[in-house]
């Protein structure tokens, strides 16, 4: 089964791919153009390098996989100006959707989002989310 997956240079997202090639998987990883890979220089992969903002490039990603384990994100805790607010919003909010519309319109079986920190947080009675 060809994966493709978002993601890969990071710390979660290398044992993510790794798991994936020890089941078998033939993968397909997302890496930009600024990205050490030292995570993924041991993996027999397809790597492209792109961008999750770039809807065009996604469809050409996507193209003759069965699945998408989306692993990518801008993690900080925190920003200090509106330019790095967009920049995170971009990224995690915008870019998930342009994933997975190319992912819906390329025929994408299943889809395995990986949530960051920024989701957590406590109910109106103050204990936390599930």
């Amino acid at each position: 089964m060809r994966v493709f997956v978002t993601g890969a240079t990071g710390f979660v997202g290398s044992h993510v791919a790794r798991a994936l090639a020890g089941q078998g998987a033939d993968l397909r990883l997302l890496v930009r153009s600024s990205s050490p890979r030292k995570n993924i220089e041991s993996l027999r992969a397809d790597c492209v390098v792109g961008d999750l903002l770039r809807p065009e490039f996604l469809k050409t990603a996507l193209s003759g996989c069965e699945a998408v384990f989306h692993v990518a994100a801008d993690y900080r805790l925190g920003t200090r100006t509106p330019e790095e607010t967009r920049a995170m919003y971009n990224c995690n909010v915008e870019g998930t959707r342009a994933l997975l519309q190319a992912a819906l319109e390329e025929g994408v079986r299943r889809v395995v989002y990986c949530s960051s920190v920024a989701t957590m947080g406590f109910a109106s009675n103050g204990h936390p989310v599930d």
